[in-house]
C-alpha cells in the first residue's frame, strides 16, 4: 500500500475492524466505537506508510 485507502476500501476495513472487534467495543457507545474504527485505521495507514519507507531504505 504505497497510496491512501480510497473511501470505498476505508469503508470495507472499518467494517472488517467492527466484525473482528464487535464483542470488544460493544459497551462503548456508537459514537465512540465509530471514532475508535477511525483512529484504529488512521493508524493502520501511517504504520503502512512507515514500514514502507524502512523498507525502501534497507532496500538500496
Amino acid at each position: 500500500m504505497t497510496q491512501k485507502l480510497t473511501i470505498k476500501q476505508r469503508k470495507e476495513l472499518e467494517t472488517k475492524l467492527a466484525r473482528a472487534l464487535k464483542q470488544s467495543m460493544k459497551h462503548l457507545s456508537t459514537e465512540l466505537q465509530k471514532i475508535m474504527l477511525d483512529d484504529l485505521v488512521t493508524a493502520f495507514q501511517n504504520r503502512i506508510k512507515v514500514l514502507n519507507r524502512a523498507q525502501k531504505k534497507r532496500s538500496y
